[in-house]
């Protein structure tokens, strides 16, 4: 059999280790943009400088020779014809496969403001070609702009404290994190990085990006009537799906991106799709699953989607230690909401109804985070557990029978 693989990052990675486990004897192709392999999730810490590429590597170093894989890094993947199951690469090269796993990932999105692509100095945070040019421009800026105060965002604020600039966060909606968080937990990171020296604008969007006589960013106008110094611009507003090689194909895309089902199928055989390239969940974990499923079933071996848990959002800022867990906020006022702080800095709220518990944020002491996980995940009703709902644990939904089994 003739793998090919498309992408070097979390799912592709992943795909091409589960082939080569299932696989032993089969030829794997990996073609990617990337010439290394890294996390994207630590980018801010290359930036920082407390990581080197070496220790962004999220494989061991003999990964690639160990799983006998050929693999054409540099290029980018200009098109598909699935009829012919050829691909066409930025090099002219043309590569034939049995099956693809497409996963090309995401870029960032660069919101339609005026003069915002046409100016120099404004970088995205996606790739280590964007954090490496962050890390040579960041010396020479005086007025460091961050645009977005998502987990991008503030990743980015966290790689650019050590340097000491006049450090900005503009972010359109009511605080920062805000698909993660609520208001109160949010209000922590938000003092935290205030006491660093961070300026933070929200409800605020970028409205206008000013230029100097030679093109780059020197100013921002801002929706609230201010106009701002800035001097390096990072973007961090959203990914777009990386799905351009797919015109023409017939392979289906949508609004976000690639759809694929939950075996990673596509609509067209012996293509499938893992990972940020469905514009839909851009989590990590979520992508390593979705490459293991999809090289699964390339190999004949019939797995599933049945497990994900999308809405989980491990942070750690500036020692601030925080858990979100699915919905962080109450769809409508049938939804109760408990909420148990104390004087330490540790903050819980849970968001349930009927019984069942629809989302959590947990700040400070973790311990309660794999009880709530499982509750959540699997839709548990705790109608029957008497104790108070910040006290449950696995005791009270899982009994030890005979056989020495558990059933709740």
């Amino acid at each position: 059999m003739n793998y090919v693989v498309i992408g070097a990052s979390a799912s592709g990675i992943n795909g091409v280790a589960k082939l080569r486990q299932l696989e032993p004897d089969a030829k794997i192709t990996l073609i990617s943009q990337d010439e290394h392999i890294y996390s994207r999730c630590i980018l801010h810490h290359y930036i920082e400088g407390i990581r080197d590429l070496q220790e962004l590597s999220f494989v061991e170093e003999d990964f690639i020779s160990k799983n006998r894989v050929n693999w054409i890094k540099g290029v980018v993947l200009e098109a598909i014809d699935p009829v012919k199951q050829e691909l066409t690469l930025s090099d002219s090269q043309v590569i034939n496969y049995d099956k693809v796993l497409l996963a090309t990932g995401a870029s960032p999105f660069f919101l339609p403001i005026p003069g915002l692509k046409e100016a120099k100095n404004v970088i995205g945070l996606r790739s280590l070609a964007d954090a490496k040019q962050i890390k040579k421009r960041a010396p020479l800026a005086t007025n460091i702009v961050v645009m977005g105060a998502g987990l991008v965002g503030v990743d980015a604020v966290c790689g650019l404290l050590k340097y000491r600039k006049n450090m900005t966060i503009v972010e359109y909606r009511g605080h920062i994190l805000p698909t993660q968080l609520d208001d109160v937990s949010a209000s922590t990171y938000q003092k935290a990085f205030a006491d660093q020296g961070l300026t933070q604008y929200y409800r605020t969007a970028i409205e206008e990006v000013l230029v100097d006589d030679m093109g780059a960013v020197k100013e921002l106008r801002l929706s609230n009537g201010e106009t701002i110094l800035c001097d390096l611009l990072i973007a961090a507003t959203g990914i777009r799906a990386n799905v351009d090689f797919l015109t023409g194909s017939g392979i289906e895309c949508d609004g976000f991106g690639l759809v694929f089902n939950k075996y990673g199928e596509t609509n067209k055989p012996n293509v499938y799709g893992a990972g940020d390239i469905s514009g839909r969940m851009p989590i990590w974990s979520a992508s390593v699953k979705e490459g293991i499923i999809a090289a699964s079933n390339m190999a004949g071996h019939r797995l599933e989607a049945t497990d994900f848990f999308a809405s989980k959002s491990t942070m750690n800022f500036l020692d601030i230690v925080s858990l979100s867990l699915g919905a962080p906020k109450p769809a409508d006022e049938t939804y109760k909401v408990e909420i148990q702080e104390d004087q330490f800095g540790n903050y819980k709220k849970i968001i349930h109804k009927d019984g069942v518990i629809y989302g959590a944020i947990i700040q400070g002491d973790l311990s309660y985070a794999g009880v709530l996980t499982q509750l959540i995940r699997e839709k548990i009703n705790i109608d029957k557990v008497k104790k108070p709902i910040f006290a449950i644990d696995y005791s009270d939904f899982f009994n030890l029978t005979g056989d020495l089994q558990f059933e709740y």
